[in-house]
């Protein structure tokens, strides 16, 4: 071992890039495991960025020409030398890449290639520094002040790492459904399909899960969190021991899930109907009964079922007269054939007898009088009892027994527990009142999951289908069954952050929109996923002259054509068509999918700035949609910063120190500031501000915290 560390070290005097490659890699089999899950990790992995601007120092690939339809650029590397803008031409050099040709360095070291600019795209390899921005593609809101639903259109690995600026340590829940793996295009490894004859597939697909998977640790919370990873039977087993090895400190357990009962037929094979779920359970994360225990024999379960409550809406107590509360004094007025609550009238002022009123033909009027005629008070305001009455919370009793008749109320706890899914609703009885039960939360999710709401065809590809008539989507999770597997750890948590980066079509995101519905929660999703377009339509866009970068080829991605309309589709009610969603939510809530959600959601493109634009003020508006997301996401984002400083709903940003009298001012006025943006050079100067903030507000250094977070992250990859 010594030897080969003095060779290294006399490598470095002559070829210090390679060298530092050499030790990268010496260290990483040096830390191999005797026993556990060994793979390849020497594979670097490259991500082109097609649509970044070419600068100087760039890494860069030759893309082929316009029309080819090989969908190969020139696997080399190359560095950017010199770019001149008025001849849109760059001179590059090549960098020493073992996918470049011998022939290709030979013909580079005579003399540099001159390529234009439109004909180049910028290649990051995953150990590279990058400094990234978020730029709004569109937005929706329909949730006032809630926070967004928050979707970014990037390669996942620097996705990641500008999360480790905004959510390190603050996820609740990673809910993931990575490529299988299963040789047939499903995912790509430096920009090239893994083909299901490639010797190194697998070592390929564990390196590039390691790598988000070590970028997720850093983002779950440590006091308690689950991370969630559904696979099916080409990874699961390296998977699990990947996640063994990755995630030691965590309780690993796996599940098997029916996804599609009729099975899939292989010759010579058993036909599937199953996938796997990895729930990694960190700190004090367990799993939570719910009313299901996922094994689809409901009628076998062990519950006790107790029948709502129906109250009695006139007030009993000897102070609810009539004289306290005048508005609490009015009449229900019976239909006498049909046994119902037909209307309910004004409030009836005090003074005015109540035998003046008069009730509609074939009804009578009930009043809340005592047995000996004292005038009492209802329990609800006019307004608030003709509500129940509408959503069927409110009934009569003994009907017949005429102005003598038991009206009666569900209370505001019962209404809670049967929108949040706690009561079961099992139908209306003739008043078109409710009838259901409480179910007693005793069960314990089994490890063997069927359920006909899990089905990926119905509960799929078949919902995707309402939500975007038009267009179409390999192999969409159940929205139902993502919403379940949430729910076991995150149904007492109101205010969960969850986080999918492989987001795909967006079912993590509507699932947590569901979840909020059902309590009134406030969980926020974020979302990743790329713009790749699918494989079987890159040639026919190839063919006409398109290229990646290009607005008509960048259309026709999963994040412009799926992922974006899905999300808006889902809170609008409103389909790609521009129709009302024709379809309804089953289950645990049911309700018309044009009815939408209370949501807001807002879109973003990961951009990649220059560090020493960002230092000095000149990128701020790339930079603002990070700060916003950091504090949380809701309310009013700042902008923009020229007039020196900005507090909005829930954080602040002081830009020119001169003004931190009137920035502090505005900080103390506002009880809702988490945060504090300081922008200086001077730690001294940072240090006199933030010990004049409120305790309860965070100080944060700007540029320092964000520049200094990814130039020490750079270097993760390198295992």
């Amino acid at each position: 071992m010594s030897r080969i560390n003095d060779l290294l070290r006399e490598l470095k005097t002559r070829e210090p890039a390679l060298a530092k490659d050499l030790e990268t890699e010496f260290f990483a089999l040096a830390d191999r495991r005797a026993f556990g899950l060994n793979f390849e990790r020497h594979v670097p992995e490259a991500v082109e960025l097609p649509g970044r601007k070419i600068r100087k120092g760039d890494k860069v690939r030759i893309l082929p020409p316009r029309g080819q339809v090989s969908k190969k650029s020139d696997q080399g590397l190359w560095r950017v030398v010199k770019i001149s803008r008025n001849q849109n031409v760059a001179t590059l050099e090549i960098i020493s890449d073992d996918s470049t040709s011998t022939e290709e360095k030979l013909i580079s070291k005579r003399q540099p290639k001159i390529v234009k600019l439109d004909d180049l795209v910028v290649v990051a390899e995953f150990r590279d520094p990058i400094y990234p921005g978020l730029v709004s593609s569109g937005k929706i809101s329909r949730g006032g002040d809630k926070p967004y639903q928050i979707i970014i259109n990037a390669e996942n690995y620097h996705a990641l790492e500008a999360l480790l600026f905004t959510h390190r340590g603050k996820v609740d829940c990673v809910y993931i459904d990575p490529p299988y793996n299963t040789g047939a295009k499903d995912w790509k490894y430096n920009n090239d399909y893994v083909e299901n004859d490639d010797l190194y597939r697998h070592s390929k697909w564990l390196a590039f899960m390691e790598r988000r998977l070590l970028l997720a640790k850093q983002l779950l919370n440590p006091t308690e969190s689950v991370l969630i990873v559904t696979i099916d039977e080409k990874e699961y087993l390296r998977l699990g021991l990947l996640l063994e090895q990755t995630f030691s400190e965590a309780k690993v357990q796996m599940v098997s899930t029916i996804i599609k009962p009729e099975g899939t037929n292989r010759t010579g094979e058993f036909s599937r109907t199953n996938e796997f779920i990895y729930f990694v359970m960190f700190g004090a994360a367990k799993v939570l009964p719910v009313n299901d225990d996922m094994s689809g024999r409901s009628e076998e379960n062990e519950t006790t079922e107790k029948e709502i409550e129906w109250r009695n809406l006139r007030r009993r107590e000897n102070t609810s007269v009539r004289a306290a509360r005048p508005n609490q004094f009015y009449a229900i007025f019976i239909d006498q054939k049909k046994g119902i609550i037909h209307s309910v009238s004004d409030v009836i002022p005090e003074g005015v007898n109540r035998k003046t009123v008069k009730a509609p033909k074939g009804c009578v009027a009930v009043f809340p009088l005592k047995p000996d005629g004292t005038e009492m008070l209802w329990g609800k305001t006019p307004e608030s009892f003709r509500k129940l009455v509408d959503q069927g919370f409110a009934r009569v009793q003994n009907p017949e027994t005429g102005e003598k008749a038991t009206i009666q109320y569900l209370a505001s706890g019962t209404v809670d527990k049967i929108l949040s899914g706690e009561v079961k609703i099992v139908d209306k009885d003739s008043q078109g009142a409710v009838r259901g039960y409480f179910v007693d939360h005793t069960l314990m999710p089994k490890t063997t999951w069927s359920k006909e709401s899990h089905n990926a065809q119905t509960a799929g590809t078949l919902i995707l289908k309402a939500l975007l008539p038009d267009r179409r989507f390999p192999f969409p999770k159940s929205l139902y069954a993502v919403e379940d597997a949430l729910r076991i750890f995150i149904k007492n948590k109101p205010k969960a952050i969850v986080l999918d980066f492989f987001a795909g079509s967006g079912t993590t995101a509507h699932a947590v929109m569901r979840l909020n519905k059902q309590d009134q929660g406030v969980r926020q999703s974020i979302s990743i996923t790329n713009n790749e377009v699918a494989a079987s339509e890159q040639s026919a866009l190839r063919e006409k002259n398109l290229r990646p970068g290009d607005n008509d080829w960048e259309m026709w991605g999963i994040c412009n054509y799926i992922t974006k309309p899905r999300v808006e589709a889902a809170i609008s009610g409103v389909n790609s068509q521009g129709k009302p969603i024709d379809a309804e939510y089953k289950y645990t809530d049911k309700f018309l999918m044009s009815n939408g959600f209370k949501e807001n959601a807002e879109f973003f493109n990961l951009t990649y700035e220059s560090p020493m634009q960002v230092a000095s003020n000149r990128e701020f508006s790339k930079i603002a949609p990070l700060l916003w997301i950091r504090a949380g996401a809701e309310g009013r984002r700042i902008e923009d910063v020229s007039k020196g400083w900005d507090v909005a709903d829930v954080y602040g940003v002081l830009a020119d120190l001169d003004f931190g009298k009137h920035f502090l001012k505005a900080i103390a006025a506002n009880k809702k500031v988490k945060i504090a943006f300081i922008v200086t050079d001077e730690e001294r100067l940072f240090e006199s501000v933030a010990q004049k903030l409120p305790d309860s507000v965070e100080p944060v250094r700007l540029y320092e915290a964000y520049l200094r977070n990814f130039e020490i992250e750079s270097g993760r990859g390198s295992l």
